[in-house]
């Protein structure tokens, strides 16, 4: 039973911080390619960043040099630090397992963390 649980959302102001956490089980982190994405006002998903198995990773444009995803294999949890936080950041944030996509908001199972920035 594969489930994706994202936490640390929060309200901040801008130029803050914020850490998201996705704790994932029945998942194989070491062979997968996870994905955090952001859904803003629009309703629109933006893919912010992803991280594979062999550690290669990809930041969209627009939160390059801010953000920094990463994985802990033992606690089963992959990260989102992001920094020099923005209004426009401001949206549910979901992860997702891009080998097993779910049927949740973004291709996601989980009910995602709220960042508001303002």
């Amino acid at each position: 039973h594969v489930q994706l649980v994202e936490s640390g959302g929060g309200s901040v102001q801008p130029g803050g911080s914020l850490r998201l956490s996705c704790t994932v089980s029945g998942v194989t982190l070491e062979h997968a390619d996870m994905g955090w994405y952001r859904q803003g006002p629009d309703n629109e998903c933006d893919l912010l960043s992803t991280v594979s198995y062999d550690g290669s990773t990809y930041y969209h444009d627009s939160v390059k040099g801010r953000f920094t995803i990463s994985q802990d294999n033992a606690k089963m949890t992959v990260y989102l630090q992001m920094n020099s936080l923005k209004p426009d950041d401001t949206g549910v944030y979901y992860c997702v397992d891009h080998n097993d996509y779910g049927s949740g908001t973004c291709g996601g199972r989980g009910q995602g963390t709220q960042v508001t920035v303002s």
